[in-house]
C-alpha cells in the first residue's frame, strides 16, 4: 500500500516533482525505484492540482461582485 505524503506546499511539491521527472528521463535508476519515484510523482502531481483548485476557487471568490461571479481571462487581468 502507498504511503501517504505529508502537506506540502505547491512550489516544494512542483521543484520536488520537476526533479523526479529529471531523474526518472535519465533511465539509470532500477525499476523498482523508477516505479516508487513514479508513484511519489503521482501523489505530487495530485497535490499540486488540488493546490491549484484551490486558487482558482479564491481568485473566484474574490472576483465575486454584488452577488454575481465576474469571469475575467486570466491575460486580460495582467494587461
Amino acid at each position: 500500500m502507498a504511503k501517504k505524503l505529508a502537506p506540502i506546499a505547491f512550489e516544494a511539491a512542483l521543484a520536488e516533482l520537476e526533479q523526479m521527472v529529471g531523474q526518472l528521463e535519465q533511465g539509470e535508476l532500477p525499476l523498482d525505484e523508477a516505479l516508487q519515484r513514479f508513484e511519489q510523482g503521482v501523489a505530487l502531481t495530485r497535490t499540486c492540482q488540488t493546490a491549484l483548485r484551490q486558487a482558482e476557487q479564491k481568485v473566484e471568490q474574490l472576483l465575486e461582485a454584488h452577488g454575481e461571479l465576474v469571469i475575467v481571462p486570466f491575460n486580460a487581468a495582467a494587461g
